[in-house]
């Protein structure tokens, strides 16, 4: 059950939301506008580090109470949300494998929101299949020296630190010799290629990161040589579910808009919604977002309690990406020809949930951690019985 301060803090984070991002969303979405100051907003609020250690200015949350956070967030803004889910897998491997000077370091002004965060992980031939990476980081002395490509880099040229993985040891398609650095923005040889431009979120920059000789210090190094891949891995499980409760809010927000619309709207002497034949879509929108938000709520929840979560992770942001892309489609559906407009936000959801089953794993590569899941004999199924594992 929610604690009163986990309601409390969810009921702040939708005024916040309601007061401080709704008002822009509609602007900046439509002119491509990097809403830096949002995330500097949220930090000050606490949200950017809520689940992560008080020691280092976070805020101590459960991953279920910090899930629900951001669904919150994407009901209003899914560009802001898929933001700070980024920015919290940019902060994973420092907080879970970081030293403490690292921490110590750069942790207060991550969590508190001066300092941005991005992810360099895929690479132009190398999306669903990392290993196959060839950025390199060669050893010159007290230096690495990073040389590549990183694509799809979400916060690409606008973060203030990017957490990247390159080769230090083997050849591509090793699984071995990838490690992982944090490198500043400002670092010589980095540079952003212009902003991607995308069908949605529009409002979220993505970009291709090119590193020319990028010289990072030994100790900015994060873990062991070799111990990249491991690190990315470990983080992805919770990405996907920051990616599967932005989902589940987007499909929110489309489920409000086409309820608010067919309340209003009126077609031989009925409110629309009075036909069953329309409510009934309604109905199904309903219940497929109620569906996602238990499978993201059910991992989560043995994420908290220290069990394995990878396989309940990948059903998580399948259904809730499959079921946000069916809902925002509907809400269109239901606001007939002004559902195709600008007009209205719910053709900007329904172009924006498509993404939603590309980024952090495609959802054909979900399948393929749960169909191994059985293979090797596991349960696929959301349980919260630990006897079942």
């Amino acid at each position: 059950m929610p604690t009163e301060e986990a309601t409390d803090l969810l009921r702040l984070v939708r005024e916040l939301a309601e007061r401080e991002l709704l008002p822009r969303v509609a602007e900046a979405e439509a002119t491509g506008t990097f809403p830096r100051e949002v995330f500097k907003t949220l930090g000050q609020a606490g949200v950017l580090g809520l689940p992560y250690p008080e020691e280092y200015g976070g805020g101590g949350q459960p991953y279920e109470v910090y899930l629900q956070v951001l669904e919150e967030i994407g009901r209003v803004w899914a560009s802001v949300g898929v933001g700070v889910s980024v920015h919290a897998l940019s902060c994973f491997g420092l907080v879970t494998r970081g030293s403490e000077e690292q921490k110590q370091q750069l942790l207060p002004e991550l969590l508190g929101g001066d300092l941005l965060g991005a992810y360099c992980l895929s690479e132009p031939h190398a999306g669903s299949d990392p290993a196959a990476m060839r950025t390199t980081a060669r050893r010159d002395g007290d230096d690495y020296v990073i040389d590549g490509t990183k694509a799809w880099v979400t916060h690409g040229g606008e973060a203030d630190f990017y957490k990247v993985m390159a080769r230090t040891s083997g050849q591509p398609g090793d699984r071995t010799g990838i490690s992982c650095f944090l490198v500043p923005a400002d670092t010589a040889g980095l540079h952003a290629d212009p902003p991607e431009r995308k069908m949605g979120l529009t409002g979220s920059t993505t970009a291709t990161m090119r590193f020319e000789k990028v010289r990072v210090p030994v100790e900015r190094r994060l873990g062991d040589e070799g111990d990249g891949l491991k690190i990315a891995l470990a983080g992805l499980d919770s990405g996907r579910l920051g990616i599967a409760a932005v989902a589940t809010g987007l499909a929110q927000g489309a489920l409000d808009n086409a309820v608010a619309y067919a309340k209003e709207r009126e077609t031989f002497g009925s409110k629309i919604i009075d036909h069953q034949g329309l409510a009934f879509v309604l109905a199904d929108m309903a219940a497929a977002i109620d569906t996602a938000r238990a499978t993201y709520l059910a991992a989560a929840r043995l994420r908290d309690r220290g069990l394995p979560f990878s396989t309940e992770a990948s059903v998580a942001k399948l259904v809730a990406t499959d079921n946000a892309m069916k809902v925002t489609t509907d809400a269109v559906q239901v606001l007939g020809g002004y559902g195709y407009t600008r007009d209205f936000p719910v053709e900007r959801y329904m172009r924006e949930a498509k993404v939603m089953q590309i980024f952090e794993g495609t959802n054909q590569i979900q399948r393929l951690v749960v169909s191994r899941a059985l293979a090797h004999g596991r349960p696929a199924t959301i349980t919260t019985d630990p006897s079942a594992r």
